[in-house]
């Protein structure tokens, strides 16, 4: 299975849970993840990370700013624009404004990205489903059921990928 992440997985271990200066086992898990294919970010959503911490220029972003840390994040394909047009039209909605399109951001990208290989592929993401919420305002992982997409959170990326501190030892 090959996880994909979303920006807010990264934001928010970093700014809580597990930030890079008090964890870095799981940094180096992450990085060891991706260099073996199992952990990729898609360019779209490593620019929202990017973007995000340029102007703290944060741990974050030194980190994900990294040379080598960015060529084995990243996800080494283009993102085919039908299948990021379908995603928007039926995940979202069909006549979604430019304003609208601005607030669900570049979601739809990292769901295109799980949709070239649904069996394969799984969402990785913080946002908790939220059905009731409609157009712009639908949360990623209910887009994912509409588009037959798998979809975790970290927590089930994690145990199913095996992190624990001391990773490298058990390697």
């Amino acid at each position: 299975m090959l996880y994909l992440l979303d920006a807010n997985v990264l934001i928010t271990a970093h700014n809580t849970y597990y930030a890079l200066d008090v964890v870095p086992e799981f940094w180096e898990w992450i990085l060891y993840q991706a260099a073996n294919g199992a952990i990729k970010i898609p360019v779209e959503i490593y620019e929202e990370i990017e973007d995000g911490g340029s102007e703290k220029k944060d741990l974050l972003f030194t980190w994900i700013s990294n040379k080598d840390n960015k060529s084995t994040l990243l996800l080494d394909e283009e993102v085919d624009e039908s299948r990021v047009a379908t995603c928007t039209s039926k995940g979202y909605a069909p006549d979604l404004t430019d304003q609208d399109l601005l607030e669900i951001g570049r979601d739809p990208f990292l769901i295109a990205y799980a949709m070239a290989s649904p069996k394969d592929r799984c969402v990785v993401t913080k946002e908790v489903s939220a059905p009731g919420k409609q157009r712009q305002n639908r949360r990623v992982p209910d887009v994912c059921i509409t588009m037959g997409v798998d979809c975790c959170n970290t927590v089930q990326m994690i145990k199913a990928l095996g992190f624990k501190t001391g990773w490298k030892k058990a390697s």
